[in-house]
């Protein structure tokens, strides 16, 4: 696996086409779980582990990779599953991510390989599985069920982010003219939708929001059927890029082909913030893009661009 990355700019050409690679890994057990490759800095057998005083658990420990002193998260005990036993360190592997603007380590028992996927077949969790699953996707692969694990979730219990925008730009958002249209936010993270609700209501703005590209696209032409434009129901819109069923590309492209729609402001607002090119944004002609996640850079942001259209 240690070329896992060496055709990454391959990988662009996916962009616009509703497809994906996922990593395929396993933890304790048979059942296969999912992470996009572009997320992945490297794979690379477990590195002798340093322990952290005082750290949670989860965090086995941190190990000096590439000038770099990285985390290394223990993936089946954050996801509620036992641990990977002390013996077993020396045979298993560390996916090293780039998640939110940092890099992390996801301890795992084994690697499987790189599958090409198309997002609608990649479907949200089965409905009644509650909000405590770690899942935000899942697929099948040779008729096996493939589960793609709502990392945002797992890094905002083991790392938690600081979620409040400061008094200053409340203050600032106070003094502005009222009475803005809402905000849709398009995500299928739970963790994420909350985050940037949180941060958008603490400056005065409504938020509409959906769990991914298609639930979004099926909203603007439902508000945009009395021959209205979406600009005349909505401020701005806020997506994610990576979604089941429809990914936050393939989301704008179908909105600025469409000329009721074309004439939204779209941010893409993701967690590839490593390996990411921004000629991929560009390309499906999205307006910005922003890192997850900051809610005073993402505050001001909205702020400038509603101020300025």
């Amino acid at each position: 696996m240690a070329g896992v990355l060496d055709s990454v700019n391959q990988r662009t050409q996916l962009v616009g086409q509703n497809r994906l690679e996922l990593l395929l890994f396993r933890l304790r057990g048979r059942q296969l779980y999912g992470i996009n490759v572009f997320k992945v800095k490297e794979v690379l057998q477990c590195p002798k582990l340093s322990s952290i005083p005082n750290s949670r658990q989860v965090v086995r420990g941190v190990s000096h990779i590439r000038g770099e002193t990285i985390p290394i998260i223990d993936l089946s005990m954050a996801i509620g599953m036992a641990g990977i036993p002390q013996e077993e360190l020396a045979t298993s592997f560390v996916i090293i991510t780039e998640y939110n603007r940092k890099t992390q380590g996801f301890l795992v028992t084994g690697v499987d390989r790189i599958m090409n996927m198309n997002w609608e077949d990649i479907l949200p969790p089965p409905k009644g599985a509650g909000k405590d699953v770690y899942l935000t996707a899942v697929t099948k692969i040779d008729d096996k069920l493939l589960e793609i694990i709502d990392v945002e979730k797992i890094l905002a219990e083991v790392s938690p982010l600081r979620e409040d925008v400061t008094e200053e730009l409340k203050t600032r958002s106070a003094e502005r003219v009222p009475g803005h249209l809402p905000v849709l936010v398009v995500d299928d993270s739970s963790v994420a939708r909350r985050q940037i609700e949180r941060c958008l209501t603490a400056i005065g703005m409504e938020v509409v929001t959906k769990n991914d590209g298609k639930q979004a696209l099926n909203y603007l032409k439902e508000i945009t059927g009395d021959g209205s434009t979406a600009r005349d129901h909505l401020s701005l819109i806020i997506s994610d890029v990576e979604m089941p069923e429809m990914d936050g590309y393939t989301l704008v492209t179908r909105i600025k082909e469409n000329p009721a729609l074309s004439g939204m402001y779209v941010m893409l607002h993701t967690s590839l913030s490593g390996v990411f090119n921004r000629a991929m944004v560009q390309k499906v002609g999205a307006d910005d893009f922003m890192a997850k996640f900051s809610p005073d850079e993402l505050a001001e942001r909205v702020m400038e661009i509603i101020d300025q259209n």
